[in-house]
């Protein structure tokens, strides 16, 4: 092949790269790390003597992922708090929030996130103990439950972070 044959077909390449659309890359990639939320002031499950609680703890989760509609705008940090409502089964019922009108984006994406998540079922097991002292379960029910987070979405310098916090106590 001459030279002049592999600068055109060069050329033309080159010209067919020069056509081609690239969508832009967001800035900041969402990463979640978790903190206490605080005490809401919901009811606890008040145990009777000889009954155990166990349960309610987080099996598998998902964090939110920053809105990439919101990127361009970088607002600084938006906080939301959020009640989980959690079935009988462990799976979640309801995600309960209040957000302002700037924070649609932000409760969308904590909404989608927190559907998946799955917990340990919270179970009441009452026990009762044999005339020789021998304890045994008597009766076990499973309980829906409520757990408070507080959702924290971040940018800075065009770093997104997005941090979600657990209140440890099941309501």
């Amino acid at each position: 092949m001459t030279r002049a044959a592999t600068l055109c077909i060069a050329i033309a390449l080159l010209a067919g790269c020069a056509h081609t659309v690239r969508k832009p890359v967001p800035s900041g990639v969402g990463s979640a790390s978790y903190r206490a939320a605080a005490d809401s002031g919901l009811a606890h499950y008040n145990l009777a003597m000889g009954q155990i609680a166990m349960g309610a703890t987080l099996e598998a989760h998902q964090p939110p992922v920053y809105p990439e509609t919101m990127l361009a705008t970088c607002p600084a940090r938006i906080e939301l708090p959020a009640r989980v409502i959690v079935g009988t089964g462990g799976n979640v019922d309801d995600v309960r929030m209040h957000p302002s009108v700037g924070e649609q984006a932000f409760a969308s994406a904590v909404r989608e996130a927190v559907r998946n998540w799955r917990y340990t079922p919270l179970t009441i097991t009452r026990w009762a103990a044999d005339a020789d002292g021998t304890s045994h379960p008597v009766a076990t029910e499973a309980k829906p439950f409520s757990l408070d987070y507080v959702f924290t979405f971040r940018c800075e310098h065009g770093r997104t972070t997005v941090s979600s916090g657990p209140d440890s106590t099941a309501r």
